[in-house]
């Protein structure tokens, strides 16, 4: 029955469904996964990265994490080269409201405006939806450490600690019981180990497999994006309990 209603992004269903928009969404739950979780002193985001050729320089690409402003980053699951384009988009944005108004662009507004476009995407023929979901850090006066997901239809929402990508439902599960509102940021990236461990499809956590990211004050008013290096990712793994990779070992 879908083949008849799926050959256009306008055309709706007898039961009121967008099926390219939920095969948008399909394609990014078989995607690596991505795990945020919101602290007092910060936010935590955390991926799956995946590993496509051992000649890849690891150090010179990224994946999973961008950082759109001094007080925006986010992680991504679902296909990179749609979300270059959105992530483009976010940081002219970005830089554009600097540029007028002299102060950083609150986290919510910048997630609406690129919310905004990809809705388009699901509203006019000839244009298929993007298929990434987002998850995006932020802070900023008015809310403070900001967490937001969002899909390809152009919805979001602001959460505590969310996962999207492969095995999100069990890891949402898992930061349900184990999220508390109090949680430390050494807590929280923790808890994004232990998430990831239970719901990886690899045998053991090593740091090739990983990308870590945080964001919060390194001064006073002043916040910072940080990657975490893998000597970083090495001692927070060991200090979990799991295995440290083997170029450590060795």
């Amino acid at each position: 029955m879908a083949r008849r209603y799926d050959s256009r992004t306008t055309i709706f269903s007898p039961e009121g469904r967008l099926y390219q928009v939920e095969y948008a969404m399909e394609a990014i739950s078989h995607a690596g996964a991505a795990v945020g979780v919101l602290s007092q002193e910060g936010v935590v985001l955390a991926a799956e990265k995946k590993i496509i050729s051992k000649l890849l320089e690891t150090a010179k690409s990224t994946e999973k994490m961008y950082a759109i402003d001094q007080h925006v980053a986010c992680a991504v699951a679902g296909i990179t080269a749609d979300a270059n384009i959105l992530i483009g988009r976010a940081r002219i944005t970005a830089q554009r409201y600097f540029y007028t108004y002299q102060e950083p662009i609150p986290v919510e507004q910048l997630v609406q405006r690129l919310c905004d476009l990809k809705q388009g995407y699901t509203q006019f023929g000839g244009l298929r939806p993007f298929g990434v979901s987002f998850l995006f850090a932020g802070w900023d006066r008015h809310h403070g450490f900001q967490l937001y997901q969002s899909d390809p239809s152009g919805n979001y929402g602001g959460w505590k600690a969310t996962a999207i990508g492969a095995n999100s439902t069990a890891a949402q599960s898992i930061l349900k019981t184990d999220y508390q509102d109090d949680i430390s940021l050494k807590d929280a990236l923790k808890l994004t180990v232990k998430v990831l461990g239970k719901t990886m499809d690899s045998a053991q956590l090593t740091s090739e497999k990983l990308e870590f990211a945080t964001l919060s004050f390194v001064k006073p008013e002043l916040i910072g994006f940080h990657q975490l290096s893998s000597e970083e990712l090495n001692s927070l793994l060991q200090e979990c309990g799991y295995v440290a990779s083997s170029s450590e070992e060795a």
